[in-house]
């Protein structure tokens, strides 16, 4: 599979294009901070993105997907960073979608995949019980109880975890934090008895939850997966994460870029305008060549995805996206920040949005450095 677009997946390119540009743009996340929405997005946007069928790009046809895989997915994403449009696709479509239709059995799939593509079901994965990102060291504990578990633990960095229908946990039945075997995957109803949700506010303006569970019971048809295998499905639903908020992330750091440009080209000093200064110039090549290199990275990630290549390539690549992303959107964002001067420190200016949700990014489900030792990991030094 050639490492382009095809004209498919171009169009839908544009159309997302236009559509969060005319609906959902930055100004909307702008009125959702400023009105402390208590949703954290707009229902009606989310609605039409649904009717568009974003929420089914990546599922089989018989589940209600378009079965169009993740490069088409990761198109649209690219586009919603470059508005940082607020909604419910990554933690929903990328993330707990994924996990369903990686290691749900075909009861589940047939339940509540459908409910995801048509809108009607929210997701959040309630992964990390820590401040850092540590797939395997989980410490909430599921035990059995009659004819099903008892969860108890902390997870906190839960995205979208107020707005969702069903929460994903992360819960070990066996073995000591830190191993990767023992944990197993539970879909854990929010007004559950024993489960209480906390919204968090996100320096980015975007929606992140705590979650205690105190004895919370599920049935046994609740587990996804084998008992004690979780990190089975955990693996290769992480690093499609990985790979889709780098997509999004390379939207943001191209609108930023963009936005920083046309600022040199506009701003006057000495009645020239400031991007005709030769260090300035240096500055933005470098930025460009940056950008470059990170969407040949974002590409052949999601390029991999839809060829189907092996788990370890996929996670290879979905690091060195994630990383080389993660730095790229901090530095132009920074940049972006420093051109602007003192004007883009206040909040008239949109630029500042960017750096806030570039600090956000970066920490979902592994931040640069640990992107670095994971890829060397993988390379085996």
């Amino acid at each position: 599979m050639p490492m382009i677009l095809n004209d498919e997946q171009n169009m839908l390119k544009d159309t997302a294009k236009s559509f969060c540009a005319e609906t959902a743009p930055i100004a909307q996340l702008r009125k959702l901070r400023d009105e402390d929405s208590p949703d954290g997005f707009d229902r009606d946007t989310w609605s039409k993105m649904v009717e568009l069928g974003w929420a089914g790009i990546p599922f089989p046809e018989e589940h209600g997907g378009l079965a169009f895989g993740y490069k088409g997915l990761g198109v649209v994403t690219e586009e919603t960073g470059r508005t940082l449009a607020a909604s419910p696709l990554y933690a929903t479509v990328w993330v707990g979608g994924t996990i369903l239709n990686i290691g749900g059995n075909p009861a589940q799939k047939a339940e509540w995949l459908p409910k995801v593509t048509r809108g009607e079901l929210l997701l959040a994965l309630a992964l990390e019980d820590s401040h850092r990102h540590r797939p395997y060291g989980i410490t909430t504990t599921a035990v059995r109880s009659g004819d099903g578990y008892a969860l108890s633990g902390a997870k906190q960095f839960v995205l979208d975890g107020h707005v969702a229908g069903r929460l994903i946990v992360a819960a070990r039945t066996s073995g000591e934090a830190g191993e990767r075997d023992g944990i197993s995957l539970f879909l854990v109803d929010p007004q559950a008895d024993g489960v209480r949700v906390t919204r968090t506010k996100m320096v980015d303006s975007r929606n992140a939850a705590n979650i205690e569970l105190k004895d919370a019971r599920v049935a046994a048809d609740a587990l996804i997966g084998e008992e004690g295998k979780g990190a089975d499905v955990l693996d290769p639903a992480l690093d499609i994460a990985r790979i889709g908020i780098a997509a999004e992330m390379l939207g943001s750091t191209q609108e930023c870029f963009e936005r920083t440009v046309q600022y040199l080209k506009d701003r006057e000093q000495f009645g020239v305008p400031i991007g005709s200064f030769q260090a300035l110039k240096h500055r933005a090549a470098n930025m460009f060549c940056e950008i470059e290199l990170s969407k040949s990275c974002v590409l052949e990630a999601l390029t991999a995805l839809d060829e189907g290549r092996d788990q370890l390539a996929v996670a290879k690549l979905a690091s060195l996206a994630k990383a080389k992303v993660g730095e790229t959107f901090q530095t132009v964002s920074r940049e972006g920040i420093q051109m602007h001067g003192g004007i883009g420190m206040t909040d008239e200016f949109d630029i500042g949005f960017f750096i806030k949700r570039a600090a956000v990014t970066e920490q979902i489900f592994g931040d640069v450095r640990f992107h670095h030792d994971r890829f060397g990991d993988l390379e085996g030094y």
